[in-house]
């Protein structure tokens, strides 16, 4: 049921980096990423698949993680991604991705989930020395890269504090909690 994936599919940080994903898992992925509506159905978006244990390794350094918890530095040796998907716009196709990224990511992590693994879609890169670590020909630019692997962290959906903070956070057993808005809080108005 699409609600039990949609449940499943949360931003996860933690892996076990021992659970490796092919690269024709990664290619499955891209297959169903690439049949979902594009605007003006331009079909701008390129992926690169990064499956390789030293490429990973390398690509990881270049990755922030989890922008609200500023003690942590991202995950340790053991709990990074086994693999990645780079997501590219093509300059020569259009200047312009509009909802395409958005598409595309949502419907590769929620197949990962199918197939029993978890991602998180990371926007702070070092695009400059990402796109030389993987010989990215200039007409690309990085618009995300989705981390993915086996997850081992648990990421638990809870209402907004009174307060209204947003910011997620982890406890002392580093279960991740992910405050999030009531629907009620959402429809302005049903008419």
């Amino acid at each position: 049921m699409l609600k039990d994936l949609v449940l499943r599919n949360r931003s996860y940080r933690r892996f076990d980096q021992s659970v490796r994903v092919t690269a024709t898992t990664l290619r499955e992925l891209v297959d169903l990423a690439r049949l979902t509506p594009s605007s003006r159905n331009a079909q701008p978006l390129k992926y690169v698949l990064v499956s390789n244990e030293d490429t990973c390794s390398r690509l990881y350094p270049l990755l922030g993680w989890a922008g609200y918890l500023k003690d942590w530095p991202g995950p340790e040796e053991g709990e990074r991604p086994a693999a990645y998907v780079v997501l590219l716009g093509d300059t020569a196709i259009s200047s312009s991705y509009s909802i395409d990224p958005g598409i595309a990511s949502q419907t590769l992590l929620l197949a990962a989930v199918e197939k029993g693994l978890g991602g998180c879609v990371i926007a702070t890169v070092k695009r400059n020395e990402a796109m030389e670590l993987l010989n990215i020909p200039g007409q690309y630019e990085i618009l995300y890269v989705i981390a993915l692997g086996k997850p081992v962290e648990k990421v638990v959906i809870e209402d907004l504090a009174p307060d209204g903070d947003i910011k997620y956070w982890r406890d002392e057993k580093h279960v991740h909690h992910v405050p999030k808005r009531s629907l009620k809080d959402l429809i302005i108005s049903e008419n």
